[in-house]
């Protein structure tokens, strides 16, 4: 009893502590533009004044619904009182849909925490019908007050709060509290390394190490500018392909997620299978980049990465690779080198993909101009659109696994994060350059002028039917992020004769981050990519397994034959440094 009450007290002591820290944290968060929070007053307005009108001019459906949510929850609490009254301490009969969230047994067996269940599923059900049935909205309102309603009625699930949450409960009152306490050690660290802002970490900080367990392919760098870091991977087989491959992936986060672990690794795949493979390594921008743009990246970034891939190798065309908006920013560099009559890509292939903004899927709740007003003023005060934000916009896109459900395991079940190397990744983002952040947001999503009329680059007007070299475009069946169908329409404009797509299954990561030994994802195939999307997957042969191998059956077609293996340093340019390289390693920049 006494060891116990010890613990007690020093546990009561330490939580008070904790307490002062976390106040303190919150009390160092830099006052954000108000924009970026949430919608602006004229979306409430808007949504406010549909609803009424609803309410004037269709009084009796809006009676109907309450009345059937009134019905559902009264007759829910008559059958849970009659078990009661029984002397049945058990729960009602249960036929709510299974949520993962509410797994443990006692979510259908012990009456408060099935009672409590239930009148919330039966509450979000009644809330979302209601914005379904508001009439007078356009589409995109209509999908940002679904999205938003979303959001609230996630905060408000029982699983976020402790007393209403049996999981967290039993694993207090099994460790005397200590979970709690561990908790709160967490809570207050998340608070302390996120400036003030709660976000839950994802994964073990500590259990990786770029260069050591990931991102660790054998390569040197062997060139670097302001925008870039280029790394040549060292072969591992005797001979090679002669043409040669570059990659260039996204900027809003590290390269590696193409180099994970090796038995995750696209990167060492690549190599493995007899190719001289370039990867762009971007650097993370601080504000004295508030000025670069999209012509930066093509011209620093693009055109000097086949620059150098052609250089070394000593070829007159490259294979070339980009993965989301390193996509959509390569289709505009193959639509340049057509205008400047430039042949030195001999074929693309598109990762997830968007070049066709005319349905800008579930980012469209963040995409209208109260949210990219905000982010304008937020890039003129910084210079930059700082990694925070997009890592909240895409982990509010997914909350209950990116957002409730670690902040649950972590601040109320004490546990530490995951050593898992996709999560680890997930948070190591990177800042974006105001000027490019806006030309994005403005000219391709909301104007979609590369798809519609033209995007003004680099005294070119750029057009998807500009890309005209072979290409192959890999797509994700349940990507959130740029949603397959809206990949496959900017494909079928684009003016290439030699086409290929393909669909694999799961989402905008797994999907690409899928190595034929896990034999997980299956993928789709149709070699008539014309129609629209919904006609091509009707037509589609599914295939087990990676598309992996299919897609580097396509590439060897346009590789040429094998020559002896080159090495990184054997060519000219020195080895500034080993994959890979520096400019991974430039965390946060404010």
């Amino acid at each position: 009893m006494g060891e116990s009450l010890d613990q007690l007290t020093a546990n009561l002591a330490k939580m008070e502590e904790l307490s002062k820290r976390m106040v303190a944290a919150i009390s160092a968060r830099a006052p954000g533009d108000s924009g970026l929070q949430g919608p602006g007053q004229d979306f409430y307005l808007k949504a406010g004044a549909a609803y009424l009108n609803e309410m004037i001019n269709n009084p009796a459906k809006l009676m109907e619904t309450q009345v059937r949510y009134w019905g559902q929850t009264l007759t829910h609490f008559m059958e849970a009182q009659q078990q009661l009254t029984r002397g049945h301490m058990a729960a009602p009969e249960d036929h709510t849909p299974d949520d993962r969230r509410f797994s443990n047994p006692m979510w259908k067996t012990h009456p408060y925490f099935n009672f409590i269940k239930q009148q919330y599923l039966i509450s979000s059900a009644a809330i979302e019908q209601a914005v379904r049935d508001i009439d007078g909205l356009d589409s995109k309102d209509k999908q940002r007050i679904a999205f938003f309603s979303r959001q609230i009625i996630d905060l408000f699930s029982p699983t976020n709060y402790l007393a209403t949450n049996p999981d967290a409960l039993e694993r207090a009152v099994k460790t005397e509290g200590q979970s709690l306490v561990d908790g709160l050690e967490n809570l207050v660290r998340d608070i302390e390394s996120h400036r003030g802002e709660v976000l839950p970490t994802l994964a073990d900080p500590d259990a990786f190490e770029v260069g050591r367990n990931i991102g660790a392919t054998e390569g040197a760098v062997i060139f670097r500018n302001r925008m870039m870091e280029v790394i040549q991977y060292a072969p591992t087989t005797e001979c090679v392909y002669k043409t040669p491959l570059v990659i260039v992936p996204p900027w809003i986060n590290k390269f590696y997620i193409l180099d994970l672990k090796p038995q995750n690794s696209l990167i060492r795949w690549i190599v493995e299978q007899g190719y001289t493979l370039f990867v762009v390594s971007w650097k993370n921008p601080d504000a004295s980049y508030a000025d670069v743009g999209l012509e930066t990246y093509v011209e620093d970034g693009y055109l000097e990465a086949l620059r150098i891939a052609r250089e070394v190798t000593g070829e007159k065309q490259v294979n070339v690779v980009g993965y989301c908006i390193a996509g959509t920013t390569l289709s505009l560099t193959l639509a340049l080198l057509k205008a400047r009559g430039d042949k030195s890509v001999k074929s693309a292939t598109f990762f997830t993909t968007l070049t066709d903004f005319s349905d800008q899927g579930e980012f469209t709740v963040f995409l209208d101009d109260d949210f990219v007003d905000a982010i304008e003023r937020q890039v003129r005060d910084e210079g930059i659109l700082d990694s925070s934000y997009m890592s909240k916009t895409f982990s509010f896109l997914r909350a209950n696994d990116l957002v409730y459900g670690p902040a649950v395991r972590s601040y109320m079940m004490g546990e530490a994060p995951p050593a898992f190397d996709l999560l680890y990744w997930n948070g190591d983002g990177t800042n974006l350059p105001g000027r490019m952040a806006v030309q994005y947001l403005r000219g391709l999503c909301q104007d979609n002028a590369l798809a519609d009329g033209g995007f003004e680059l680099l005294d070119k007007t750029l057009k998807l039917g500009d890309v005209t070299v072979p290409l192959c475009a890999v797509a994700c069946e349940t990507d959130h992020i740029a949603a397959w169908k809206d990949s496959f329409r900017g494909v079928v404009q684009m003016g290439a004769k030699d086409k290929t797509f393909i669909l694999s299954e799961s989402g905008h990561i797994a999907g690409i981050v899928n190595p034929p030994s896990k034999k997980k994802y299956g993928h789709y195939t149709n070699a008539n990519v014309s129609g629209t999307p919904e006609a091509w997957l009707q037509r589609a042969k599914k295939q087990d397994g990676s598309w992996w191998p299919r897609w580097e059956r396509w590439l060897k077609r346009r590789s040429g034959a094998r020559i002896l293996a080159r090495i990184p340093g054997d060519s000219g340019f020195e080895v500034l440094a080993d994959a890979p390289g520096t400019y991974v390693n430039v965390t946060r920049t404010l």
